[in-house]
């Protein structure tokens, strides 16, 4: 990437995380065309987040950073319009995601941001799309938007969990352990809150893990996995949520 071009996130778990909860809530509603304009809202607002965050980071590189973060963000405010228009409620989520934003920023100020915290954080931020995408298409502040939430939450720690066991925390066994531990505990949730049959679309993160957790992988193979086990989750959680 040149030095003046386009700031975009490298991170494979970024695009799962912005797209997955969404879709799954869209679908778990009825879909309608407000929710191309809330997509690319979500989506700006994500691309946005990245640029403002680095910032924090990257003071040689600020003003860019900056910059595209501004740009992103008018894109995803005009986007918002139409769909805050047809739905006021959508602001109510606003409030919740400043202050999980503000964690994320707190993290990033004091070099903190691989904290399994601040990793939960961002990944309710993007779970709550997947609740808007579903109030948008008829839903209400019922249960079947705390499951959106849950589950979406629950499926993305694991991949938190797991990375850190092949990468930053592979010699670290605890580690190991706690992934293991907790992708255990993800096919028992799904019974205690009554929709069993969703335990299944964990069992490819539980097979992953046992298989790879602190052993040497290639970050490639990693991105393949994730992918893989992202669009298989998709596709079982719209089966059986």
């Amino acid at each position: 990437m040149k030095k003046q071009g386009m700031v975009i996130p490298h991170e494979h778990g970024g695009w799962a995380m912005v797209s997955i909860p969404f879709v799954i809530g869209m679908l778990s509603g009825k879909p309608n065309w407000m929710h191309v304009f809330l997509f690319v809202a979500w989506l700006f607002l994500y691309l946005s987040s990245y640029p403002f965050l680095q910032s924090l980071k990257k003071r040689a590189d600020r003003a860019r950073m900056i910059k595209w973060g501004a740009i992103y963000g008018a894109i995803a405010v005009l986007s918002l319009i139409p769909p805050l228009l047809t739905l006021p409620q959508l602001a109510l989520f606003a409030p919740i995601l400043l202050v999980l934003l503000m964690v994320n920023i707190w993290n990033v100020k004091r070099k903190k941001e691989r904290a399994v915290f601040n990793d939960l954080c961002a990944i309710l931020i993007f779970s709550l799309g997947g609740a808007a995408a579903y109030l948008l298409g008829g839903g209400g502040w019922d249960r079947m938007m705390v499951l959106i939430i849950l589950y979406n939450v629950l499926y993305f720690m694991g991949s938190v969990f797991f990375v850190k066991s092949v990468f930053r925390e592979r010699k670290n066994k605890r580690w190991t352990v706690y992934a293991k531990s907790y992708h255990i505990i993800l096919l028992v949730v799904p019974w205690i809150v009554g929709n069993p049959w969703m335990a299944v679309a964990y069992l490819f993160s539980l097979l992953r893990t046992f298989l790879y957790a602190g052993r040497v992988i290639r970050p490639m193979k990693v991105g393949i996995i994730e992918i893989i086990g992202s669009i298989q989750f998709l596709i079982l959680a719209m089966l059986w949520l």
